[in-house]
């Protein structure tokens, strides 16, 4: 909770059970967060009935919605009046300071990068997520914004990265590492072997390589890689995770004698699956645009909706863009490509 001022636009039309878990999260979240005042975008029939019924909440009418399965420029470039897209726009026009969606991910990379705008000197905005691990919270970046990248990327995802471990996670001085196939600095391919040398050069708190098992015991608390590879990681973290807890969860329920030990633990398990869950920040957030942006899952329930628009809240008061600005922006043409 704070008393700090911001206001947060919401896609009310975003993920799987929109918008019905958008508004429940929206209304946990504005009474958890006194300072907070959301506007919700959306059609009329859906933004204008909550507005009336909840302070600092405002309707803003949308008369178009970006579906999951539409190509996602596309559909930001055609569809001017959508959720996405206004969300993103009020926060350029500077009406807000943070837009969260739990809709089509491609859909707010692109409003994010050509609504809102990249960051002067970041090449390449990019996702970044605190992984599930039992122990603490570890930040790895990118997740899937970026399939593609030169090694130069990855030295900006290290410094955003950071910057969102210590100001929002609340991880003092983070130790970065380089996802890779060994921790030899010799290790991996050309392209992991030129990024360790200018991820050593650069980031100032890099720690070094981490092999694939460093990660969940939290052995470094910033993941660095590209976009693909983390998001192959990423989605194999959650699917083991949910895997091994749904087969926990058969053998424990198998026979009388099994139920009474799942009694006994349940307590544990419960906040065990609470410190892996995705849904305790409630999304990744878009480093290296202009202003807070946070996608959740296309899955996600009222408390995932809820903490995904606080932590948007605190990622706009914590002036995590102005941060990344001072850190990261550079005068060299490299950083000047498009990003979209």
């Amino acid at each position: 909770m704070s008393d700090d001022k911001v206001t947060i636009t919401v896609d009310a039309m975003g993920g799987d059970d929109a918008p019905g878990v958008v508004l429940e999260g929206v209304a946990q979240a504005l009474a958890a967060d006194e300072g907070l005042t959301v506007i919700l975008c959306g059609p009329a029939d859906v933004v204008e009935p909550f507005a009336a019924a909840h302070e600092r909440c405002t309707a803003q009418v949308c008369t178009e919605v970006i579906g999951m399965a539409e190509h996602p420029a596309n559909a930001v470039r055609k569809k001017k009046d959508s959720s996405i897209v206004v969300g993103c726009r009020l926060v350029k026009e500077g009406a807000a300071q943070g837009f969260f969606s739990a809709g089509s991910t491609g859909a707010c990379l692109a409003a994010g990068t050509l609504v809102m705008g990249r960051i002067k000197g970041v090449a390449r905005p990019a996702l970044a997520t605190v992984i599930p691990s039992p122990v603490r919270p570890v930040v790895m970046s990118d997740i899937g914004a970026n399939a593609d990248c030169k090694p130069e990327y990855l030295v900006q995802f290290g410094q955003m990265a950071s910057i969102y471990a210590e100001r929002i996670i609340g991880i003092e001085h983070p130790r970065a590492a380089l996802l890779n196939i060994g921790e030899e600095d010799t290790k991996g391919s050309q392209f992991a072997q030129e990024a360790h040398a200018l991820l050593k050069e650069q980031l100032p708190n890099f720690a070094g390589n981490a092999e694939g098992s460093d990660i969940l015991p939290a052995n470094f608390d910033v993941i660095v890689t590209d976009g693909f590879t983390g998001n192959v990681c990423l989605k194999t973290i959650e699917g083991t995770s949910k895997t091994l807890f749904k087969t926990l969860k058969g053998i424990m329920l198998s026979t009388p004698l099994t139920k009474l030990g799942a009694l006994a633990i349940k307590g544990g398990l419960k906040q065990l699956m609470a410190q892996v869950s995705p849904d305790t920040y409630g999304g990744a957030p878009l480093l290296g645009v202009k202003g807070a942006l946070l996608v959740g899952h296309g899955s996600s329930n009222a408390l995932a909706v809820r903490n995904g628009v606080l932590t948007t809240a605190s990622i706009a008061r914590a002036g995590v863009s102005d941060i990344i600005a001072q850190t990261v922006a550079s005068p060299r043409p490299a950083a000047t490509e498009e990003g979209a």
